[in-house]
C-alpha cells in the first residue's frame, strides 16, 4: 500500500469529476482521517474519508503553506 499523500491546510486541488454546481476546485479545509473540502465556486462543505479524497484528486492546482516543522 502506498503511503497516504502529504495534505495541508488550504492546498487547492482538482477533482476527476466536477461538482454538480460545475466547479472541480476543492480547498482543503480540515485534515485527519477524514478529509474535509470546501468547494471553490459554490462554498459547499464535504467530509471525505482520506482512501476515497486521494483516489478523486487529479492534481494539486496550488500547494497550501507547509504544517509546523
Amino acid at each position: 500500500m502506498p503511503p497516504p499523500l502529504e495534505l495541508h491546510l488550504d492546498d487547492i486541488v482538482q477533482t476527476r469529476k466536477p461538482h454538480p454546481c460545475g466547479g472541480d476546485t476543492w480547498r482543503i479545509v480540515r485534515l485527519g482521517a477524514e478529509i474535509g473540502i470546501k468547494c471553490e465556486r459554490c462554498g459547499r462543505r464535504v467530509l471525505l474519508p482520506r482512501a476515497e479524497f486521494e483516489r478523486r484528486i487529479k492534481r494539486f492546482v496550488a500547494r497550501g503553506p507547509a504544517g509546523p516543522a
